[in-house]
């Protein structure tokens, strides 16, 4: 069975050709387009990474926000305060949020987000270890929650498999546009 690095790269090569597809169909007459953006938490960068590996990527990809901590998730992507002392950093309501925030600092059609406790420590028995929430944000307001649980996979093992999934929902929303459109 192929590795996670080897199924994020795949994923990652997937993304680009459907949001070049996207592009070409939805805005083909705008000069340029995003079509996707980040705001990641637990991964600090690797979803971008992934991204960003792919020569051509910057026709579709602007950027992306690392906000580690809460006070640049409130700062830089908009999630309120009452959202991190209500439901805390790692909930479906600051991942939503945080897609929020991303999507309308980017202007892009659709932002992926990813907060999580990627660990050894840092967990509780509410929120363990191993627990990561994800977000898609769709610039028709469409939105799409995901919790996901890793645990005993160390904390890059836990990364890696939250990159993997981001990319999968993002693949999942990409495909999602484009069926819309050619309905």
């Amino acid at each position: 069975m192929p590795g996670v690095d080897y199924k994020i790269k795949r994923l990652a090569a997937k993304i680009l050709d459907l949001s070049y597809y996207l592009k070409n169909i939805k805005f083909s007459r705008a000069p340029c387009v995003n079509i996707f953006t980040f705001a990641e938490s637990c991964t600090g960068g690797m979803l971008a990474s992934s991204m960003t590996s792919l020569p051509g990527v910057s026709a579709v990809f602007p950027g992306s926000v690392i906000a580690y901590g809460n006070g640049a998730k409130i700062e830089r992507l908009s999630v309120t305060p009452e959202t991190i002392e209500r439901h805390g950093a790692v909930s479906a309501q600051c991942a939503a949020e945080m897609a929020a925030g991303a999507l309308g600092m980017f202007g892009a059609a659709m932002a992926v987000s990813v907060t999580g406790i990627a660990g050894p420590g840092g967990g509780s028995v509410e929120k363990p270890a191993g627990t990561v929430w994800f977000a898609i944000a769709h610039h028709n307001g469409r939105m799409r929650l995901k919790r996901g649980f890793y645990p005993g996979r160390g904390r890059e093992g836990v990364q890696k498999t939250a990159v993997l999934t981001a990319l999968g929902l993002l693949a999942d929303g990409l495909r999602y546009e484009i069926d819309v459109l050619t309905a």
